[in-house]
């Protein structure tokens, strides 16, 4: 089981909000076009943060950009629909499919067999909530039907799950290195990650 200090979870709290704001400030800047790093945000703050507060921080957060950027930033309202309370349970699954994975967490390679299929059950669950809300629920498709749903999961589901192992990679990279690095000035210390 991963289990942190209370800095360390600040800390990467922190990062984690830092992270959001970057990568979806896209809708107000243009200097950089990093890809939205909010599904492995969710994610991540289930494995790392053992409060449920911050999910409640993280969706309002979410909103809280997304709405800026549409009110001020000049970005269009397509997506800002009745689907996009399907968002909550979306995140929350990413959320709870990284709050099951800490509880299984151990510092071997044997821990990539439980993050494959957290990632991959939250991953799932998450794009069903959020492409078939809006799909199905947004108002914008005039005619919905579950084949041509499937052709746009088939379509743009890949896109979504290569941005999230970039990001992950990134955090399985520096978990592993800050690991490595406790465990040389604590040897006994290996499962706080």
């Amino acid at each position: 089981m991963l289990t942190l200090s209370i800095r360390n979870q600040m800390a990467i709290g922190l990062l984690l909000v830092s992270l959001m704001i970057l990568t979806r400030s896209h809708h107000f800047a243009s200097v950089h076009n990093l890809a939205d790093a909010s599904w492995v945000i969710f994610f991540l703050a289930g494995v790392y943060l053992r409060s449920a507060w911050p999910l409640l921080g993280f969706f309002a957060l979410s909103w809280w950009l997304d709405f800026a950027a549409y009110t001020w930033g000049g970005v269009s309202d397509f997506c800002i629909t009745p689907a996009y309370v399907f968002l909550l349970p979306a995140y929350a699954s990413l959320w709870l499919a990284g709050r099951w994975y800490a509880k299984q967490y151990q510092f071997t390679w044997h821990t990539l067999a439980p993050l494959s299929l957290s990632v991959i059950a939250g991953l799932i669950l998450c794009e069903l909530f959020s492409s078939g809300g809006f799909y199905f629920f947004s108002g914008r498709i005039a005619e919905t039907s579950f084949s041509e749903f499937g052709e746009q999961l088939i379509k743009y589901f890949p896109l979504y799950i290569e941005t999230f192992v970039f990001y992950l990679g990134i955090a399985v990279v520096m978990h592993t290195l800050f690991t490595l690095i406790i465990y040389q000035f604590n040897p006994r210390n290996t499962t706080t990650g």
